[in-house]
């Protein structure tokens, strides 16, 4: 074994590009990540649990992480994060060839996750149920099987918006009538900044087997975890665990949950979030208020529509040239409609305010180029 190896070795997803802010990354701020708290768990997890933490799990995952996230056995299985568990969901549910419906927006890498089942993707705005009820009628009356509905109901990606209360009931009432599962993706619910989130759609359903709530702690501890949970009926679970790899297995990363869980009993978990909220509050307000627009109430993005006639292809190249730049809007919508292309994503999670506020600043420049420019100016 090599004992050495060059510098330029990769190790991380995000590699920064010199001169350019760039804000189309949804990761968590460097500094923001846990070290030494986690590292104190993992210590503490050895002490106690010793030879316990480091052989085969159970395969719903371990009780004591179980037992802190308060879901009650039987009804949540641990995850390598949301989208393995969007992508164990998805194997169970659906059927190559079935129908999927998808918020529109929505998260632009669930809609990779979803057509790797084979499925067809189809919009469904999340807060229009009666849209969608008439849409699944359609749908099935051709000879569709619509399996799913996902979404992004709280603060979400890329919108920041959340499902307000009258939308959540109308949505379950739809999905109940019509028998469709509803795979919640829960991402961002502690990441709330201006008072409490909303009730969970799962929460609301009181457990029932058309919603799936899918949770992880890669935006409220790290996303280097890959650790998160699904919550469902207990019949899902049970085909959950029953799964051949995770038989084989016992479990899914058994060793980083009974970490989770001390990190999470111990306190360390509820201080880390104290912290993050508050600069996380701060990085929003940078970004937000330098660009003059509505901050989302929790989340890490602000989505925004571009004046006429810029579109986010043609402004890209403006922005990079200034030094920041974003994602294109269209990457959230499934198909090739070209809809969102006079959207960009932004997300404020990655930088402090200072750099936030530049950010803003020379988007801002851009912006007041000549649209379909190539000429800049730092």
């Amino acid at each position: 074994m090599r004992n050495s190896a060059p510098d330029d070795r990769p190790i991380t997803q995000f590699v920064a590009r010199p001169g350019v802010l760039d804000l189309g990354w949804g990761h968590p701020r460097p500094d923001l990540l846990p070290t030494g708290a986690w590292a104190e768990a993992t210590a503490r997890a050895m002490r106690e649990s010793g030879w316990r933490a480091l052989t085969y799990g159970h395969p719903a995952g371990p009780a004591p992480l179980i037992e802190w996230l308060g879901a009650g056995f039987g009804r949540t299985f641990v995850t390598a994060g949301a989208s393995h568990a969007l992508s164990l969901v998805s194997t169970v549910l659906t059927e190559p060839g079935d129908t999927v419906l998808v918020d529109a927006p929505t998260y632009h890498l669930a809609l990779r996750v979803l057509a790797d089942r084979g499925v067809r993707l189809v919009r469904a705005p999340a807060g229009d149920a009666a849209a969608i009820e008439a849409q699944v009628g359609d749908l099935r009356r051709t000879g569709h099987r619509v399996s799913l509905l996902y979404l992004v109901p709280t603060f979400g990606n890329p919108t920041g918006r959340s499902l307000t209360a009258a939308e959540r009931d109308a949505l379950l009432r739809v999905a109940e009538a019509a028998r469709l599962t509803v795979v919640e993706d829960d991402t961002y619910r502690e990441l709330a900044y201006d008072g409490s989130p909303p009730p969970a759609l799962w929460d609301l359903a009181r457990g029932a087997d058309f919603v799936v709530r899918i949770g992880s702690f890669a935006k409220t501890v790290a996303p280097g975890l890959r650790l998160g949970w699904v919550n469902a009926a207990p019949a899902l679970i049970r085909r959950l665990a029953d799964l051949g790899y995770v038989d084989s297995g016992g479990g899914v990363n058994h060793t980083t949950a009974m970490t989770m869980a001390v990190f999470g009993s111990s306190g360390a978990y509820a201080d880390h979030l104290a912290t993050i909220r508050e600069a996380y509050r701060a990085q929003r307000d940078a970004l937000a208020g330098g660009l003059g627009v509505p901050a989302p109430a929790g989340g890490w993005f602000l989505w925004l529509r571009l004046p006429a006639p810029w579109t986010a292809a043609s402004l890209l190249p403006e922005a990079e040239s200034r030094g920041v730049s974003f994602l294109d809007g269209t990457r959230f919508f499934a198909g090739d409609g070209g809809d969102g292309a006079d959207h960009v994503r932004l997300s404020f999670s990655l930088y402090p305010p200072a750099d936030l506020a530049e950010a803003a600043r020379l988007f801002r420049a851009a912006l007041s180029a000549p649209s379909g420019s190539a000429e800049s100016s730092r």
